[in-house]
């Protein structure tokens, strides 16, 4: 394809949201070329946990919770930390996020995940519906496990937040937990579990069956990285690190992480950071895992995957440059033998990524400053699975000229303006 050979939409990106957005576009009549650096679905969409988290309404910039942030930073390998060669860098963002964290801020923060989680658990219902995609996704149910009664009280405000919500969920104590998971130490005596605790049996697996379904329809996939995007008469043209040019209609950034400068180049700025998250996944056998299993006082959780069980979560604010720090695979997969004394922490694959974050945590949808025919999916955080669906179909209609589902003005590129 060159600048005279035009599809209809562009989409820069084979992650989970560019792979979801594609689908929904080709759904809706659009021809589609999907343009990628690397290998299909191998980014941060490759490495999370496999939750599809609807019942996560509560944002994490949370009233209060900056002053918990010095504990945790001083701990390197704790829930959340920062290189020292990244301190100076990371602080407008982490400014950002403190301030996402007042009152105000956090009710609207609240009131969007609400709005945006209805949306994403009903348009996944419609995906899980179809033949192709169908056995990906199972329901098992999730087990929140704290460990002492102070922590799970302590949690209890946020419970009653979703329940108030209408997420139907159980407090339980430690004969529901043993019947639920049998195996865990003697520590966790109080938990909640949410029965509809959607999961996806391997997350490279089904981000790469969707990307393979809308190219076994039609779409074309090209190879390269995108440098600099411009609309030109009624054309936007995409130039890559090589000098071609790629020509669409419209173009969709949904390349996670690598979306700032394409949105800089754009007129819009954002103030996205990367959540580099870390993992390792156990061959299938370690352990006779029946559910996700998020070990609330940590940071983590522990999934069973079709490949295996995963043990991941955390976050270290470093950018996409510093080299990894697998201590953090290790230190959780060490919890994660202490919680579950029978585990077999052996022969395990660890992994890093980066998630794209924006420091109210909530996604960039919408059209550029530049060009209405530029739209942006991109700045998940930790939820780029969970509401893929949902951004998919907000691209679409945006795309398709109707209007949006739900307001999607809290998610405008502009908003740190």
């Amino acid at each position: 394809m060159n600048s005279s050979e035009k599809c209809d939409v562009l989409v820069i990106g084979t992650g989970i949201i560019g792979a979801m957005s594609a689908l929904y576009l080709q759904n809706a009549g659009k021809s589609v070329t999907f343009l990628e650096r690397g290998e299909i679905a191998r980014g941060a969409s490759s490495g999370n946990a496999g939750i599809l988290a609807f019942p996560e309404i509560i944002p994490i910039p949370a009233p209060g919770i900056m002053r918990k942030a010095p504990k945790w930073l001083m701990d390197p390998l704790g829930p959340l930390s920062v290189p020292p060669a990244y301190a100076l860098k990371i602080m407008p963002w982490l400014w950002r996020f403190w301030q996402a964290s007042s009152p105000r801020k956090f009710q609207h923060g609240l009131a969007v995940q609400k709005n945006m989680m209805r949306l994403a658990a009903s348009e996944m219902q419609a995906v899980a519906a179809m033949p192709e995609l169908a056995h990906h996704i199972t329901n098992t149910g999730t087990l929140d496990l704290y460990d002492t009664k102070a922590s799970f009280d302590a949690a209890q405000k946020d419970w009653d937040e979703k329940e108030r919500a209408g997420i139907s969920f159980s407090r339980i104590g430690r004969a529901d937990i043993d019947r639920l998971q049998s195996g865990l130490a003697p520590q966790f005596q109080h938990a909640v579990f949410t029965p509809a605790g959607l999961q996806v049996g391997d997350p490279y697996e089904f981000t790469k069956s969707i990307a393979d379904l809308v190219i076994s329809r039609g779409a074309a996939l090209r190879k390269g990285e995108a440098v600099r995007v411009e609309t030109i008469g009624e054309s936007t043209i995409v130039t890559l690190s090589n000098g071609e040019k790629l020509a669409a209609d419209k173009v969709v950034i949904a390349c996670g992480a690598w979306s700032k400068p394409l949105a800089a180049s754009l007129g819009n700025p954002v103030p996205l950071e990367t959540e580099r998250g870390y993992n390792t996944t156990l061959p299938a056998g370690s352990f006779n895992l029946t559910r996700q299993i998020y070990f609330n006082d940590h940071a983590f959780v522990v999934t069973p995957l079709s490949s295996g069980i995963r043990v991941g979560g955390a976050v270290e604010l470093g950018g996409l440059e510093l080299p990894a720090n697998f201590r953090r695979s290790e230190a959780m997969l060490k919890k994660a033998g202490k919680f579950l004394p029978g585990l077999k922490t052996e022969g395990g694959q660890q992994w890093m990524g980066f998630r794209p974050s924006m420091p109210d945590c909530l996604p960039v949808i919408g059209t550029s400053r530049a060009s209405s025919s530029v739209i942006y999916a991109f700045g998940h955080g930790h939820l780029g699975l969970t509401q893929s669906a949902a951004t998919a179909k907000l691209v679409t209609e945006l795309a398709t000229g109707v209007e949006t589902s739900i307001s999607i003005d809290p998610f405008r590129a502009s908003r740190f303006a």
